[in-house]
């Protein structure tokens, strides 16, 4: 069971599905210290390119992330928005960006650690 605070790690990922403790079963998500969600791209207008947006982070910072662990896709297709790094620079956060099954890994460790780690992870290309 997750602590209150701490960040809901990913019990299992494959191609269109991300499991998550205490969330359940989708194909994106964005996670936080203490929650999480699924991550619908229609509410920003994210597109592969120019990639992650500023409005996808504003969440995780809201919710006080320290790090941010941002998913590049199975395929490395999504990208991120060179404002959004300029977003989470300003805000004082650690950002990493890899691969989709690379940055699940890196997020559980930081998770387990017990750092305030959030991020976003896309499941397919």
């Amino acid at each position: 069971m997750t602590e209150p605070g701490q960040s809901p790690l990913i019990e299992s990922l494959s191609w269109g599905r991300i499991r998550v403790a205490e969330i359940g079963d989708g194909k994106d998500f964005k996670l936080w210290p203490g929650g999480g969600r699924a991550w619908d791209w229609r509410e920003t207008g994210t597109e592969h390119v120019p990639g992650i947006l500023p409005a996808d982070v504003e969440e995780l910072i809201e919710r006080g992330c320290r790090i941010v662990v941002l998913s590049r896709g199975m395929q490395l297709r999504l990208q991120t928005s060179p404002a959004t790094l300029e977003r989470l620079a300003a805000a004082g956060i650690d950002v990493r960006i890899a691969e989709t099954r690379e940055a699940a890994r890196l997020y559980n460790e930081l998770a387990q650690a017990g750092e305030a780690v959030g991020g976003l992870f896309h499941s397919t290309c």
